[in-house]
């Protein structure tokens, strides 16, 4: 409260130099805050990595966009239309965005109905489609738990079909969702900084972090976000790197007290109760042979349509996939949903077959 109050502009990127020196103190938090999730959460290795806190998941993703399109236009000498973002089908629709905003082209990877994985015969075909329409570099965006399933794309599938293929690309992580949760449910990735072919990451703390919104947080290794220097903003103190401009330390000051709240062990343990509350529920979906998809490190539990009627997903807000036509309905387990409350889903899903 008291940093809303003094209201410090974070307009600028603080990993780069000089910024506006009236809000040092808090563009130092800021600074801790992506060296905490650069190194403690992503497990980057050297002290290389540039990045901010944004407004949300949408725009750092962007960020990361744009960063390679003008990479690929100013190295390649390439044009927008010919470099495609490639994602899953189950991506965030700030992709498309993206594409809207930037020019480029967007391919979507079919993804396997039950298991929502990418396959390397789908990332094959999606490339194919783009190399015949004259697409000549590739931003890949690899999923760190989609929003709707939980799922997780293996970046290597991306990796092995672009380089056999000798395409350049670049790889950003969308772990908007996942980043504050995956990392710690799942030690054996390959969707961190310890993957050298992953360029930037993409966390958002207004979602597991439970921080005020506003709090997407956009990390990147040295040497790319130059690409999209704003020279034009002279008057800003150490230049602007950034998609939003102005921006309120406020919300890189409340991630980073609610970080240091927990400390590692403390978000260590909140993410195992989470963990053994969702398994709980997924037990309880078996017995009542209701089909579910569930990534074994996620919190999210996607029920199929045929096995929850519209009446209990509108009493329980469980999210569809699609408001209009809904196939899926989606449990997220946060710290408030007890076993006592799921258990009362559990009760009407019961009641809702005996009938």
């Amino acid at each position: 409260m008291s940093t809303l109050i003094q209201n410090p502009n974070h307009i600028g990127c603080h990993t780069l130099g000089q910024s506006e020196s009236f809000f040092s103190g808090t563009q130092a938090i800021e600074r801790d805050l992506i060296n905490i999730c650069a190194y403690d959460i992503l497990k980057g290795t050297d002290d290389h990595f540039d990045g901010y806190v944004a407004s949300g998941g949408t725009e750092a993703n962007l960020q990361a966009i744009w960063i390679y399109r003008n990479y690929f236009c100013q190295e390649k000498g390439l044009k927008p239309q010919e470099i495609c973002i490639l994602c899953s089908e189950d991506n965030h629709y700030s992709m498309d965005k993206a594409a809207n905003v930037l020019g480029t082209r967007i391919q979507k990877v079919r993804v396997t109905v039950d298991t929502r994985e990418i396959t390397a015969d789908s990332v094959s075909t999606a490339i194919g489609v783009q190399v015949e329409k004259g697409t000549k570099a590739f931003i890949v965006v690899a999923n760190m738990m989609t929003t709707m399933f939980g799922s997780v794309d293996n970046p290597d599938h991306y990796i092995h079909a672009l380089e056999e293929n000798n395409l350049p690309y670049l790889i950003h992580v969308d772990g908007a969702y996942g980043g504050f949760y995956f990392p710690f449910s799942e030690t054996s990735h390959t969707m961190d900084f310890r993957n050298p072919k992953i360029s930037s990451v993409t966390l958002d703390a207004h979602k597991m972090a439970q921080a005020p919104y506003g709090t997407g947080i956009f990390i990147v290794r040295k040497n790319l976000i130059h690409y999209v220097n704003t020279k034009e903003a002279s008057y800003v103190e150490g230049e602007d790197f950034t998609l939003i401009g102005s921006r309120s330390g406020a919300n890189a000051v409340a991630v980073w007290m609610i970080l240091s709240k927990y400390g590692p062990f403390g978000y260590m343990e909140k993410i195992f109760v989470l963990q053994k509350r969702t398994s709980w529920m997924c037990d309880q979906l078996d017995k009542l042979n209701i089909p579910y998809f569930r990534n074994p490190a996620a919190n999210i539990i996607t029920i199929k349509k045929e096995g929850v009627s519209a009446h209990i997903a509108h009493k329980y807000g469980l999210v569809p996939d699609n408001h209009q036509h809904p196939s899926w309905y989606e449990i997220v387990v946060m710290d408030h949903v007890t076993v006592d409350k799921l258990n009362m889903l559990v009760q009407d899903l019961k009641e809702h077959q005996e009938q």
